[in-house]
């Protein structure tokens, strides 16, 4: 039997106003009517997701401390010992997202888990321990920008000063992230701008990972001074040049991987732009953290064979070992011209990393967890984007530039405790869901049955473990300049969070209005807007209103 055609693609019309029906409905069962549009699928999601991981590239440009703590051996098998427990902990977060896709995320689901006063008190921890999280990694790629853009002069010139003046830093800093602002306002105006934007952005991190990595083993390989190190050391090298015993270092060692595999969370404040989140946003989070590990270990593989001089690559002039690699094998043309591509897309990655994080700054706005809530969880109809959860973000993330121009010790603690912050938002709601049992998660399309407690324990055992010692100071009894004072950031973080609790969020987080009465606008909305795309579907099909009604 011969399937009929559909020439006027109207049955793909009435599966995209069912799933976006379904959308808005279980949007509104979390409280919230539609203030985005769900313009990316899963592809732009899973790309988006992928290059705010940045594996790869994360893992080369911490490469002196990965060679330092641990070697060789830290970074390939600390890397697949991180792999395996961030799938753990993306699966767990994806079953969570599954039965609650709300772009407040973590918080929310501790909120609605443990449904008392307690409960909302560990919530309001949870978002500002996220937000923050979220915060400092934005600025720690702006810092990095900053720092890789500057070094490309320090190639040409090795005595040029200006590459650790705080005042040229800071400058620099302050207009990217002004830059990265400034296009996620505008692509924004148009839905097909910023899926297209990170497809292009995910595809070009993917050639430029290819590129790379074939231009280093390809030049050693030719070349008749240069030499591959041998596999016994890239495989099975250790190197502890901390003072720490070896145990100690593997543990503070796994702290690259782990930063390297950071941050899938932000498919999860995208949700609200994600057509079936139920589905998509689980599938795209553990994708994400299965092809950055794969991208981040073959591409280690080429960057350690391809090592000349490690003393020398550690002591870099550019103050980046990576591209004194590229240099060292590829001379200085060629390896500015790929620092160049690297730095070309990182630009890239850097405005997807602060699309994730304003989407969660406007979603803790929205719920009443910052002050001034009701302002900035504001979407506006112009720009079709939270702009002022952006700008209120760029605001606050230049404020930690400022750091450039009196401290880099405290700048340098502020950055780390991105990965810290992060993987505590992860395990609470994990920990809060083993707490209350797995039965009470709501329905779901995605569910890990009978692994689901296994998963989520060693979600938690990993999270407890790594932060422990992730605070942990590179050397034993160090200077102060040379303290690890992420504790001491972390610590004011907590304490400013607890006392935004007393002055207002008690009072206005997540009760800002009544979810029954947006439960139902949400309703009212979705029913109206369903009704005109099948008005205009109709209309254009030449179809009778009685016809309609009898679809509706």
């Amino acid at each position: 039997m011969t399937k009929p055609v559909d020439p006027a693609g109207t049955g793909l019309a009435e599966g995209r106003m069912s799933q976006n029906k379904t959308d808005a409905r279980d949007l509104a069962a979390l409280g919230h009517d539609e203030a985005l549009t769900r313009k990316f699928d899963l592809v732009s999601m899973l790309a988006l997701a992928f290059c705010v991981l940045g594996t790869w590239a994360v893992v080369a440009q911490n490469l002196e401390a990965a060679l330092t703590i641990g070697g060789p051996v830290s970074i390939f098998w600390g890397l697949l010992l991180v792999m395996g427990c961030n799938l753990c902990i993306a699966t767990s977060l994806g079953e969570l997202c599954s039965s609650m896709p709300t772009a407040l995320g973590q918080a929310y689901w501790v909120a609605r888990l443990w449904d008392t006063p307690q409960g909302r008190f560990a919530s309001y921890l949870t978002a500002w321990i996220n937000t923050f999280g979220w915060w400092a990694l934005t600025a720690s790629q702006n810092a990095f920008m900053t720092e890789l853009l500057l070094g490309v002069k320090v190639m040409f010139d090795p005595d040029w000063p200006g590459a650790t003046q705080g005042w040229t830093l800071f400058v620099v800093y302050v207009c990217i992230t002004v830059l990265f602002t400034g296009f996620n306002l505008v692509a924004c105006r148009s839905e097909k701008t910023l899926p297209w934007f990170n497809n292009f952005v995910g595809a070009g991190f993917v050639l430029l990972f290819v590129l790379i990595g074939m231009a280093l083993l390809i030049a050693v390989g030719v070349t008749p001074d240069l030499h591959y190190q041998p596999a016994s050391f890239v495989f099975g090298g250790w190197v502890n040049q901390t003072g720490w015993g070896d145990g100690v270092v593997w543990f503070i060692g796994l702290v690259q991987s782990a930063y390297g595999l950071t941050a899938y969370d932000a498919v999860i404040h995208m949700v609200e732009e994600v057509p079936n989140p139920k589905r998509n946003a689980p599938m795209a989070m553990y994708l994400s953290v299965a092809f950055g590990s794969l991208s981040g270990f073959v591409f280690m593989i080429c960057v350690v064979f391809s090592i000349q001089d490690i003393e020398s690559v550690i002591g870099s002039a550019t103050g980046f070992p990576f591209v004194q690699v590229m240099i060292d094998a590829l001379g200085l043309v060629g390896g500015v011209v790929l620092t160049v591509l690297f730095l070309f897309n990182g630009f890239g990655q850097g405005i997807s990393v602060m699309t994730s994080a304003s989407r969660l700054t406007w979603g803790f706005a929205r719920d009443g967890g910052l002050p001034w809530g009701s302002y900035f969880g504001h979407v506006d109809r112009t720009w079709h984007v939270p702009a002022r959860a952006l700008w209120l973000q760029c605001f606050i993330i230049c404020l930690i530039g400022v750091l450039y121009l009196f401290s880099n010790t405290v700048l340098a603690a502020v950055l780390s405790v991105s990965t810290i912050a992060l993987t505590i938002s992860y395990a609470i709601p994990i920990a809060v869901l083993l707490a209350v049992g797995r039965d009470k998660m709501p329905p779901r399309e995605f569910s890990l049955g009978r692994f689901g407690t296994a998963f989520n324990w060693v979600s938690i055992i990993y999270c407890l473990i790594t932060t422990v010692f992730f605070f942990f100071p590179a050397a034993p009894n160090p200077a102060p300049a040379d303290m690890n004072w992420a504790i001491g950031v972390f610590a004011v973080v907590l304490v400013l969070s607890v006392l935004f609790w007393f002055v207002r969020g008690r009072v206005t987080y997540l009760r800002t209005r009544d979810a029954s009465e947006r439960a139902l606008r949400a309703r009212q909305l979705e029913t109206a807007t369903y009704d005109g795309l099948e008005a205009d579907r109709a209309s254009d099909a030449g179809t009778t209103a009685e016809t309609k009604g009898d679809v509706l």
